[in-house]
């Protein structure tokens, strides 16, 4: 019986920016927190590039090679009793939170009687400005009606006051793997003068409850209602938890309206078993319970492992942290 051959690891020098998404691809604090605790524990983790599978990176995750951990999460409620395994690192989460129901985001629990405390909590125990909301994405149904968003939008700002600084809004895209899908439950884009129409409301609810608004990915100029252009990875939110100025360019494997910092993610596609029916991160629910059978909390890989046909390279990090503030500069931190 011929041995089974390990998978070749190349070592590759260059720059590669150390700012950690966790994860665009799927909710790792809501079904992989384990595994990721286990990849800082070990040190390292292994991603496949979603595009050539059998391309396989191996990244450090020591705080020397981590400028900072973005977190997105609909539900961090499992994650909750990790957040000490991280205070070496600075992190901040993307907590997304609407008011849709189990026909929608059959997935998540009760926002009200759920979700908005785990924010609070949330919010409580690591600051307002590093839990950012997202009210995402704004889509358009029989059972979802602009003024349904509007009365939804204000009613959640009221009882975030005080537990964040920042909203972020979006617009649902009809990805061309939930077109289908979405034509047949009836869901729509919001026309433009929805779109306005919501802005107007939500930008002055969120001024009224303390939290400035931004749009992720968005084409519109929303300015006349006070909100900007926004960046999830977002460079300044960066600086100022590092103390710290950062030198990143924009992401540019992002659609071209997004302004994110460039990040790495260590997430894979068809993973997340929260089931949203406008998710674009899965084919299928039957792909992700292929692929979710796949997780075993403790190995390099998120669903899967290495075999001896990938390629394994090993990222050389270098911070893309570029000068400690001077003692003269204002602090990016008390901004």
């Amino acid at each position: 019986m011929n041995p089974v051959k390990e998978p070749a690891i190349m070592n590759v020098t260059g720059r590669l920016l150390m700012i950690l998404s966790v994860s665009r691809r799927t909710d790792v604090p809501a079904f992989y927190g384990e595994w990721f605790i286990n990849r800082l524990r070990d040190g390292s983790v292994l991603v496949r590039n979603p595009v050539n599978p059998k391309q396989v990176s191996k990244i450090l995750l020591s705080r020397e090679n981590i400028d900072c951990i973005v977190f997105w999460t609909k539900n961090p409620e499992n994650f909750m009793k990790y957040l000490g395994e991280l205070k070496e690192y600075p992190f901040y989460f993307q907590f997304t939170l609407n008011g849709y129901g189990k026909d929608i985001e059959p997935g998540m629990p009760d926002k009200k009687k759920e979700l908005i405390p785990l924010f609070q909590e949330l919010s409580g125990k690591i600051g307002k400005e590093r839990v950012i909301w997202r009210y995402d994405p704004v889509l358009i149904s029989k059972d979802y009606s602009i003024e349904w968003h509007i009365h939804t939008f204000e009613s959640m700002a009221e009882a975030l006051e005080g537990y964040t600084k920042q909203a972020v809004i979006s617009f649902l895209d009809i990805y061309r793997k939930i077109k289908r899908q979405m034509a047949q439950a009836g869901i729509r884009r919001p026309a433009e003068e929805e779109v306005f129409q919501f802005a107007q409301r939500a930008g002055t609810s969120a001024r009224n409850h303390g939290m400035t608004t931004v749009t992720c990915a968005e084409g519109y100029d929303l300015s006349c209602f006070g909100i900007r252009k926004g960046c999830c990875i977002d460079r300044e939110l960066v600086e100022k938890l590092i103390g710290m100025k950062i030198s990143v360019d924009k992401d540019k494997n992002q659609r071209p309206e997004c302004g994110c910092a460039e990040s790495f993610d260590i997430g894979s596609y068809d993973t997340c078993p929260a089931d949203c029916l406008y998710c674009y991160a899965s084919h299928s629910r039957e792909t992700v319970n292929q692929t979710a059978a796949q997780y075993r909390p403790d190995t390099p890989m998120l669903c899967g492992e290495p075999d001896q046909f990938d390629k394994i390279t090993e990222r050389k990090a270098e911070s893309c942290a570029i000068a400690q503030l001077s003692f003269f500069e204002e602090s990016l931190a008390d901004k």
